[in-house]
């Protein structure tokens, strides 16, 4: 098992965790748990997702999508108490460059996606994803498993059902992952 944090250079060394599974295991819905937790504690938390294909966050017609559509590479909105950039690419960033660009001060980053990322991984399965798929998280980088319905001697790591966001943030205090008094 995997004992040791990842950081990411560039922005002071934030501690990051994935989050991976296959597609539809609950990847999401975990870590729309965690945040709630990690928010309530008093932690500042990054989430950067990986999507497997285009998408847009933008609406047609504002004066973003106007701009971009223009012609701008970069978009950037900024608003009393928000930011958000766009950025029209050719390729498909690298982590530590999207690590890079977050904000000082963050506590810790949540990766979703970004498999093949070598830093300690949380995965999210299901008892048929398990089975017919495997394992995603390669050997050294699993930290814990996370399921409803796999059963605990199938398990390589500590196994947490979807709903113990407690026990797998004990888990990551335990490793020296993320610190009980983070945020305060």
């Amino acid at each position: 098992m995997h004992t040791k944090s990842s950081t990411a250079p560039g922005n002071g060394g934030i501690t990051t965790i994935s989050v991976v599974g296959w597609h539809n295991v609950g990847k999401t819905a975990f870590v729309e748990r965690l945040l709630e937790v990690l928010k309530r504690r008093g932690m500042r938390v990054a989430t950067i997702k990986h999507a497997r294909s285009e998408f847009d966050i933008d609406r047609e017609g504002t004066d973003t999508w106007r701009y971009r559509h223009a012609g701008s590479s970069v978009v950037m909105i900024s608003a009393p108490g928000r930011v958000a950039m766009i950025e029209e690419r050719d390729d498909d960033a690298e982590l530590e460059e999207l690590l890079a660009r977050l904000p000082a001060g963050m506590d810790l980053a949540i990766i979703e996606g970004f498999k093949r990322h070598r830093g300690p991984k949380i995965e999210v399965t299901t008892r048929q994803a398990w089975t017919a798929d495997g394992r995603i998280t390669p050997e050294g980088q699993l930290l814990a498993l996370v399921s409803d319905d796999l059963e605990a001697d199938a398990a390589e790591a500590p196994l947490f059902r979807r709903n113990d966001v407690e026990g797998v943030l004990t888990l990551l205090e335990e490793l020296g992952i993320i610190s009980p008094t983070a945020g305060e």
